[in-house]
């Protein structure tokens, strides 16, 4: 398995009171897997994910990327983050450039791997814009090659398209599924929206704000581009939503 949560669980102390955010996490993931983490807010999606990437440590239980347990944050995990995290005093070559230098990449690697980055992402010609300049599509594409650039085993990402207005979410979505089927990096990203879990994933593990508590665990049957209109996506739609009701009437959190 490329990634493996063993009864992960996480607790934070607030006002001497000790809130039990997530419970004895477990699932596996199989390399190459889009899964989406799908739930309302207070669900501890978010926490998760961090912990996944060694932003958090976990209170107990055990996380494995390629067999190797997570303590800390690592090259063999990237993340890109709601609000794309650009450094808005970089070029969009130097923002994607940035973590290769970080891990000493040579010179004459970082441009050939900038090169095929930009290519990937249907961004060559942009290299010298500021973010400020970028479209919100643009950004994204960006800051998802920033995470690609040191070839991490894991892709983690926390609502991408959190930021983007409805009438552009759907186009994103499709230019996201068209950047990962370039290259198939595992990922696991964290969304509360049913459709675009429908649209993206291999996989949609559905958490309640009952301590993350699991309710769903659903592979996704659809052929790749999929048709949003088809009863077999729309079937899907109408389940995930009616379990996502389900961990609605759990008992709220501000943990996200």
């Amino acid at each position: 398995m490329k990634v493996r949560l063993e009864n992960v669980c996480k607790t934070f102390n607030n006002n001497k009171e000790v809130h039990e955010v997530l419970k004895d996490i477990s699932f596996d993931v199989k390399e190459g897997q889009f899964i989406s983490l799908l739930g309302p807010s207070g669900c501890g999606k978010t926490t998760l994910l961090t912990i996944i990437a060694g932003f958090k440590p976990a209170t107990s239980g055990k996380i494995s990327v390629s067999g190797k347990y997570v303590s800390s944050a690592g090259s063999d995990r990237g993340f890109v983050f709601q609000n794309y995290a650009l450094f808005p005093w970089m070029t969009v070559a130097d923002n994607i450039l940035f973590p290769m230098k970080e891990q000493k990449i040579p010179k004459a690697e970082r441009e050939k791997k900038l090169g095929e980055l930009l290519e990937m992402a249907q961004l060559l010609g942009k290299e010298n814009l500021f973010p400020h300049q970028l479209s919100g599509g643009m950004k994204q594409r960006t800051a998802v090659i920033r995470a690609l650039a040191c070839k991490p085993e894991v892709l983690l990402m926390d609502e991408p398209l959190g930021a983007v207005d409805f009438q552009m979410r759907q186009i994103l979505q499709e230019e996201l599924e068209a950047l990962w089927l370039k290259d198939r990096t595992t990922v696991i990203m964290v969304t509360h929206d049913v459709d675009e879990a429908v649209y993206m994933s291999d996989r949609v593990i559905v958490m309640s704000t009952e301590k993350g508590k699991i309710l769903e665990d659903m592979n996704i049957d659809l052929e790749r581009s999929r048709d949003r209109e088809s009863e077999k996506y729309k079937k899907y739609k109408d389940t995930l939503t009616n379990i996502l009701k389900k961990a609605l009437n759990r008992d709220d959190s501000k943990v996200v």
